[in-house]
């Protein structure tokens, strides 16, 4: 059982907010941790730790029981950081990890020109394939774990469905991420477990997209993108620590996962339900060229208008759980509208 006692000269309905975030979001860890528990605790080196998904993940790996091994750039400052150089990282890096989650990356996010595009790239392909080649020395002691992007299918595949089989497709974007996929290689051919999670749009009330959109759609004048017909495969922030715990602790997951849930929406239904959440009207839509003054034409179409059905077939066929599988409870979590709930 657990409960709060909280004498405090405040409205009872600011701190309600807070508490159905929290008991909500414990239980449904205790529950991914018991589902995928190990026999024994494993150390977990984990890159990008201080970033959006890195830090909800370090917390659930602690919650579990792991070490947790921060791979930080500056100098160490504990046992529980290595200094990990991107361009050359030391041989003995890896000495006593079971598992390497890799999760550092510039953002994807911005207008496209050939500087930013370069980063991305540059922040992914060589660091990614360096730490493959340590764990490639490890003879299978280490395994790896390495986000990846829907990227990967290109920026408009209609109503296709991606599903992991699916071939990779056009674009800066796909081009990026089948060479950062392929970056971890050397992990793969040593005969590694390698896991590569295909991230969707994730969604989280600290941080991406969803705040700034939730801010716009609650001044009134959030509204559907173009013709809002174009399909977004989106995670909850919630749901994506759960699916890496997996990978870290499921010796039978391997290969490409897609990190999305399982009914992708479009971005119509979307704008409608993030103005249901936030109790406004979505009426006015954005025309298609306002994007493009932030992210440049082609920003525009690989981020704003990306149309890309992908559902996570290689989890569902698991039986993998979600707490957010439909869209509609998944912004109310993430953006504190829930209520108490009188038991989980």
């Amino acid at each position: 059982v657990l409960g709060d006692r909280v004498d405090a000269r405040i409205p009872e309905r600011i701190l309600e907010r807070v508490f159905a975030y929290r008991y909500r979001q414990m239980a449904a860890d205790l529950d991914r941790i018991a589902r995928f528990g190990t026999d024994r605790p494993l150390t977990v080196a984990l890159t990008g730790a201080s970033g959006l998904v890195g830090n909800a993940l370090t917390a659930l790996l602690g919650v579990a029981g792991h070490r947790v091994i921060r791979m930080v750039r500056h100098a160490a400052t504990g046992p529980g950081e290595r200094h990990w150089d991107p361009a050359d990282p030391a041989p003995d890096l890896l000495d006593g990890v079971d598992v390497l989650v890799h999760l550092a990356g510039a953002s994807i996010a911005g207008r496209f020109t050939r500087r930013h595009l370069a980063r991305i790239r540059d922040s992914r392909i060589g660091p990614t394939r360096r730490l493959a080649g340590l764990v490639a020395a490890r003879d299978g002691a280490t395994a790896m774990v390495c986000a990846s992007a829907v990227g990967f299918y290109g920026a408009d595949r209609g109503d296709e469905h991606l599903t992991e089989a699916a071939g990779r497709g056009t674009g800066p974007i796909a081009d990026i991420v089948a060479d950062w996929e392929a970056a971890c290689d050397p992990a793969r051919e040593a005969g590694a477990r390698v896991v590569t999670v295909r991230t969707g749009l994730v969604l989280s009330g600290a941080g991406g997209l969803l705040p700034p959109l939730a801010a716009l759609t609650r001044t009134g004048l959030g509204g559907r993108l173009g013709p809002g017909d174009q399909w977004m495969s989106w995670i909850a922030l919630a749901d994506l620590p759960a699916i890496y715990l997996r990978a870290v602790t499921d010796p039978a997951l391997s290969g490409v996962v897609n990190g999305t849930a399982p009914e992708p929406v479009t971005n119509s239904r979307f704008t409608r339900t993030l103005g249901s959440v936030v109790r406004r009207p979505t009426p006015v839509p954005v025309p298609r060229w306002a994007p493009g003054l932030l992210l440049g034409r082609q920003g525009a179409d690989e981020l704003a208008f990306a149309n890309q059905l992908v559902p996570p077939t290689a989890l569902t066929d698991l039986g993998h759980p979600f707490r957010y599988p439909e869209l509609e409870a998944a912004p109310a979590h993430e953006l504190g509208a829930e209520t108490v709930p009188a038991a989980l």
